[in-house]
């Protein structure tokens, strides 16, 4: 059968068309689907990433009887960039409450309340560590902000808690501390991290 020319153009020119408008889509679909998503995740990745300050240890807060483990560093000489050289633990032997008898001085607590605290440090990390005490214990409870409570009472009574610590090294001491009243919470703040409130929390009891 005889087929005219023209059918034949119109046809291919139709089949061509198809084809052209079937690679226009696909080309602009391609080019459209993947590249708003890319930013998208980055700003995702971005808002739940942890902040710097969220990954910093806090001070461990213990109780008599219990044990915590806090770490000891240094800054750079701007008295920035904190680095942990050291882990030190510390153990609550004891706290009682003592009057100036008990603690052998004529001395009346300023304050209001002596509290005889007897710790166990102990160097657990892998270098040196110099513990300072005095005029770095701060009481305070739910009614009083933080109070200087380091006295000179008791000095020389048993071994002597401020020392550098070698690794492995313990000293277990006491310190005798003048508080306002029973209960709230002594704190040790003898680092140089200058976003640390303390190294470590004692609970006293009630």
């Amino acid at each position: 059968m005889h087929i005219p020319r023209y059918a034949v153009s119109a046809a291919s020119a139709a089949i061509l068309g198809a084809v052209l408008i079937g690679c226009t889509s696909d080309d602009g679909n391609d080019s459209s689907t993947p590249a708003p998503s890319a930013p998208a995740t980055a700003e995702k990745a971005v808002e739940e990433s942890p902040s710097p300050s969220a990954t910093k240890s806090a001070a461990p807060v213990v109780a008599v009887g219990e044990t915590g483990t806090f770490g000891l560093g240094e800054t750079d000489e701007y008295g920035e960039n904190y680095k942990v050289t050291t882990k030190m633990q510390v153990t609550v032997v004891s706290a009682k409450y003592v009057t100036p008898a008990e603690v052998d001085t004529s001395n009346k607590p300023e304050q209001g309340q002596y509290v005889k605290l007897t710790l166990t440090l102990k160097n657990v990390g892998k270098a040196p560590a110099e513990i300072m005490t005095y005029g770095m214990m701060k009481w305070e409870d739910g009614q009083t902000a933080a109070q200087d409570a380091s006295t000179l009472e008791g000095v020389g009574d048993g071994p002597d808690l401020d020392t550098t610590y070698k690794p492995g090294q313990a000293v277990t001491g006491s310190l005798v501390l003048d508080v306002a009243r029973r209960g709230g919470q002594v704190s040790y703040v003898g680092v140089d991290d200058p976003d640390a409130d303390a190294a470590f929390v004692v609970k006293l009891p009630k």
